[in-house]
């Protein structure tokens, strides 16, 4: 091989060469863009699925026995609900300004629901709503907005039967929407919330 035809080759290893290294960078440069899609981290599905169950469990109205009262109303999570006397005819007196709402927590509908969930032994055509000055809707059963007691440590209690407080007095509600009178039952340790002297506000 000449000196001249030996010139004329570098060129084209020379080109090779860089291609092959360019060819080299781009491949570099799509594993690193895949690996990084891969690592991204998702949200949990199971997680979602929870926080949707704990939302029906708070709207839905079911009933079961509880010592002392029988047969009542209680949400999906098996607390007791109580309805406040005074407030018959879907009144809302019992309010987050007054304090009340903090002895004896309300039932909001979420944002995008219009209606509760009738559960086991609860009777569809008693639930209702009633809407707040601020426009959020309340669950009524017999025309009662529906309420917990945080005296209640769990299901199976209801404490907070018979106690008169904010303008009223706190009854549980059978199946058929009729207040239950019957004396609050035996208080627990756990019964109490604490807070004031009485814990219930009044």
């Amino acid at each position: 091989m000449n000196a001249r035809q030996h010139r004329l080759r570098r060129p084209s290893r020379r080109l090779l060469a860089a291609g092959l290294a360019a060819a080299a960078a781009l491949a570099l440069a799509a594993c690193g863009k895949s690996t990084t899609t891969a690592t991204t981290p998702s949200s949990s599905p199971s997680a979602s699925a929870s926080a949707a169950a704990s939302a029906a469990a708070a709207i839905t109205v079911a009933t079961a026995s509880v010592p002392g009262v029988g047969t009542v109303l209680v949400n999906g999570a098996g607390r007791t609900i109580y309805v406040l006397t005074s407030e018959a005819g879907g009144k809302l007196t019992c309010t987050d300004d007054n304090g009340c709402t903090k002895v004896w927590p309300d039932t909001e509908l979420p944002a995008g629901k219009t209606a509760a969930i009738a559960g086991a032994g609860a009777q569809a055509s008693q639930l209702g709503t009633v809407k707040s000055p601020d426009g959020k809707l309340y669950v009524t059963y017999a025309g009662y907005p529906l309420y917990t007691f945080s005296g209640d440590s769990g299901s199976g209690m209801a404490a907070g039967q018979g106690i008169v407080s904010y303008g009223g007095t706190w009854e549980t509600v059978t199946p058929a929407g009729a207040l239950v009178t019957a004396k609050s039952p035996a208080p627990t340790a756990s019964a109490k919330p604490t807070g004031s002297s009485s814990g219930y506000g009044y």
